[in-house]
């Protein structure tokens, strides 16, 4: 049976999905193989994300996995899929959480009532889940401090902060499949 990854896209503009996120589903599958099924749904409403919508169908999508799916968000896609996994954790055991250039929203961070984070975060994410966090250095438009905002509240992410990549890392997702694979490789 193949392992499960839900990669949930960013938002903001339109043609997210197919035009910039869609390059990153690609390198996850080159770099994962043939071993993962890898579900990208698209998200309501990508030129404007909020939060509502997109929690409905994270909640629908989530309901549709195995024990030990991954899950990866990019963006605010990451930002949305933190703060809904804050408020409630999912019926299924997680295998491990990615966010990729997430805005932190928060003090600090993007002000934002509709993503807003508890100040306990860390400890409201599902207990015992690995939470990976990869943050470009040239990242312009969540800034690089955005990881060390996330790196505080979550104490118990692996940070990765990565030299010359932008907020689509380039659109290389090589060094996420690798911290992936050995994920996978340990599990039962």
């Amino acid at each position: 049976m193949k392992r499960q990854l839900l990669f949930i896209q960013g938002g903001g503009k339109g043609g997210v999905h197919d035009e910039w996120d869609g390059k990153l589903v690609e390198s996850l599958r080159r770099h994962l193989g043939q071993d993962y099924e890898i579900r990208y749904p698209r998200m309501p409403n990508e030129e404007n994300p909020e939060y509502a919508p997109w929690k409905e169908t994270l909640e629908r999508e989530l309901g549709a996995l195995r024990d030990g799916a991954i899950l990866v968000g990019h963006s605010v896609g990451g930002t949305i899929l933190v703060r809904m996994l804050s408020e409630h954790s999912p019926a299924r055991k997680l295998g491990a959480i990615f966010l990729i250039a997430a805005p932190f929203a928060g003090e600090g961070g993007w002000p934002s009532d509709d993503f807003q984070f508890p100040a306990d975060l860390g400890a409201r994410l599902p207990e015992g889940v690995p939470i990976h966090l990869y943050h470009g250095l040239e990242d312009e438009i969540a800034p690089p401090s955005h990881v060390d905002l996330y790196a505080r509240t979550v104490p118990q992410a692996h940070v990765r902060r990565l030299l010359g990549r932008d907020h689509q890392l380039n659109n290389d997702l090589s060094e996420v499949a690798g911290a992936i694979l050995s994920l996978t490789s340990r599990a039962p």
